[in-house]
């Protein structure tokens, strides 16, 4: 486990933002080609983020309104990102807000692809590797002249506050302690959506950034899938795009930046029957949530020595099926009478075992500002994880960003490989029930 650890010294703290238009072109795939194909711009997409500047080199956190950004492809938004903005990939975090009516990027599939001369069918390419050099470099363009226009920071404000009727866990078990229904982000079944709510977290997080009187940015976060109705081709960031839209119209002079917590496990399922209708009312019920926790939070003082960065690169165990059964999952990425779906799903399985065998690590970091700390994280991690990291800092204000590299996939608890379930079976899973215990120490590491 390799690990930088830096602390900024005694000179004044100052912050810039930006943001870049990320919206596909029409007839792009969304969702790694899982949905259909885009359609109509429905609502814009954008990467947008923040730089800070203490005595140490730059920190970029950017959230990008895309499905995933995985592997090779969140090397290269990362690289692309620190070289504009004067710093180093290791103190850079993208992460995706995992709406499904928007892009999705795996180079790193791509090239395992042409290298075993696998072609899928043209509308269910993973990529546009044009479209995404052009945004790639539009997002550090929009770095390179946020950087003429940093301000000075004074004060935090921090505070979090409850969001109503909104998320629910996926998971429900049955008397056997395994999984007995599932409760995506909508579920037509009316007895299963009168089911408790389950293991979630209810708060959304905010941070602000403040020069004396005057607020700059605010942060946001919050565990939970985004999606209310998609696979129309109708692209849109959903729910959380449009709660940080209400935000930005109530206070059009803060920048505002989201940020989706591990919420692996958790939708809306449990409020959602799939109604377009309740697009609006679950961004309605976030956004109240956001404004709460802006309104009720409490500024503190901030100085460029209360800053410090680390991060830690971590290997995260194959599963078991992967590593024992290559030939019988690529006997299935090879056979055209399977459907396009159960191939990718197969070859991105081999091509993420190519990248373990050969040594790859994900970055998993934390910025400590103060008594807050900002943990970004890879993968679609289950709630139980946030959870834990704010009880390993009970007394302080721990937020959580997932969704960095989203090549790994789901990451379930160990016990959560035993119950079952869509997110923990062996068609999709990437990583072993030992996940677990590498991400927790980590995380302890971090916040140490």
């Amino acid at each position: 486990m390799d690990t930088e650890n830096t602390t900024g010294g005694d000179i004044a703290m100052f912050i810039t933002t930006f943001q870049a238009d990320v919206a596909p072109p029409i007839g792009s795939p969304l969702c790694g080609g899982l949905v259909k194909s885009a359609l109509k711009i429905v609502d814009p997409l954008s990467a947008r983020g923040i730089i800070l500047f203490t005595d140490e080199q730059p920190i970029v956190l950017c959230a990008v309104d895309w499905c995933g950004i995985c592997d090779e492809s969140h090397d290269l938004w990362r690289d692309a990102i620190a070289e504009a903005a004067g710093t180093t990939r290791s103190r850079v975090t993208v992460h995706t807000l995992h709406p499904h009516d928007a892009p999705w990027t795996n180079r790193s599939l791509d090239n395992y692809l042409k290298k075993e001369g696998v072609v899928f069918r043209e509308e269910v390419h993973s990529n546009d590797m044009h479209f995404e050099n052009e945004v790639i470099e539009r997002v550090a363009s929009a770095v390179r002249q946020s950087l003429v226009s940093r301000l000075p920071v004074s004060h935090l404000s921090v505070g979090k506050a409850s969001v109503e009727k909104f998320a629910s866990n996926r998971l429900i078990l049955g008397n056997d302690g395994k999984v007995e229904h599932w409760r995506g982000s909508s579920c037509g079944d009316e007895h299963i959506r009168e089911m408790d709510e389950g293991l979630i977290d209810p708060f959304v997080r905010s941070i602000g950034f403040w020069n004396e009187d005057q607020p700059l940015v605010s942060l946001t976060w919050y565990a939970s899938h985004p999606q209310s109705f998609y696979n129309r081709g109708a692209v849109s960031p959903d729910t959380v795009g449009l709660a940080r839209g209400l935000r930005e119209a109530t206070l059009p002079s803060v920048d505002h930046i989201h940020f989706c917590g591990a919420g692996g496990n958790v939708a809306a399922g449990k409020y959602n029957d799939g109604s377009p209708v309740n697009r609006f009312e679950l961004a309605g019920r976030l956004a109240t949530g956001m404004e709460k926790a802006w309104d009720h939070a409490v500024k503190i003082p901030i100085h460029s020595a209360d800053v410090e960065w680390k991060t830690k690169t971590v290997a995260l165990p194959l599963a078991s099926h992967i590593a024992e059964n290559g030939e019988a999952i690529k006997a299935v990425m090879n056979d055209e009478a399977v459907p396009v779906v159960e191939r990718m799903l197969a070859a991105w399985q081999l091509g993420y075992k190519e990248m373990q065998t050969a040594g790859r690590k994900v970055s998993v970091s934390c910025l400590k500002l103060g008594s807050v700390y900002l943990l970004h994280l890879p993968g679609e991690m289950f709630v139980e994880y946030q959870l834990a990291a704010q009880a390993m800092r009970p007394d302080e204000m721990v937020c959580l960003a997932a969704y960095g590299d989203l090549g790994i996939g789901y990451i379930g608890t160990k016990k959560a490989y035993e119950q079952g379930g869509y997110e923990c079976s062996a068609g999709i899973a990437k990583v072993a029930p030992d996940v677990e215990e590498v991400l927790l120490d980590a995380m302890r590491e971090l916040l140490d």
